[in-house]
């Protein structure tokens, strides 16, 4: 398909474990915040609730703004960040995939969220859409966003593999993918291994790359040699313009 609806994006990193803005805190996890669509979109909720909260509070950004939360898997380093959230946000839909544990599913709606399953494909809202689950060692959802420039998608850990995930995009979208930010989970790979995977990203015609929170320093040094100017540096507190 193609893009229905782009717009004009802006995405803060609150949570992750590498540190960017001085005053924020930082802790393993990860956590973006997508402004710009018709209501914000937050993606993974970092480890714990009150770190997280904490931050938004310094970058002036009002929990209670947000509509929708989309949770990439299970680990709680993507979703331990859920309580106390969850009591600021009531009505807010949680976007899981469709396998996490039915003790969370009915805790969260007995907290007045909405629960929304996952399987395949799914538009959000206008502009935002979940990849569906990624088969994998642990399965994952991805959030793709329809930009200006063209696609921007976000991942969690990537435990499908990052080259699946953009494959899985590619299958989807007729759009080039302007953006890719988040967990690649590259730590401990052969140096080998992540040049195939530049390749991957070139061959899928990546334009600019964002590795945060698993990617692994040396991963991370490999892509901004590779990138150059398409290369971000994410760490929490960072702020992207996508005009």
């Amino acid at each position: 398909m193609q893009m229905k609806n782009p717009s004009r994006l802006h995405i803060t990193t609150l949570y992750d474990n590498v540190p960017f803005h001085p005053d924020l805190a930082t802790d393993w996890g990860l956590s973006f915040l997508i402004q710009g669509l018709e209501s914000p979109i937050l993606f993974d909720t970092g480890a714990k609730g009150d770190m997280l909260l904490e931050n938004m509070h310094k970058l002036d950004i009002d929990p209670e703004s947000i509509t929708r939360i989309v949770l990439s898997h299970e680990h709680k380093d993507h979703i331990g960040g859920l309580n106390p959230l969850s009591d600021k946000i009531p009505g807010a839909e949680v976007w899981m995939p469709h396998f996490f544990p039915e003790k969370l599913k009915d805790a969260l709606k007995e907290q007045g969220l909405k629960v929304v399953d996952v399987e395949g494909f799914s538009p959000i809202c206008p502009g935002a859409y979940t990849t569906g689950i990624v088969p994998g060692w642990i399965r994952e959802q991805s959030l793709v966003l329809e930009s200006m420039q063209g696609l921007v998608v976000l991942t969690g850990c990537s435990h499908p593999r990052i080259i699946n995930i953009l494959e899985k995009v590619k299958q989807l979208f007729t759009d080039k993918i302007h953006m890719v930010l988040g967990g690649f989970h590259l730590g401990g790979f052969e140096k080998a291994e992540i040049k195939e995977i530049l390749h991957a990203f070139r061959t899928a015609g990546v334009e600019k790359v964002g590795p945060a929170h698993c990617t692994g320093t040396e991963a991370r040094q490999y892509f901004q040699e590779e990138f150059g100017d398409g290369y971000l540096e994410i760490g929490v507190g960072r702020e992207i313009d996508i005009p």
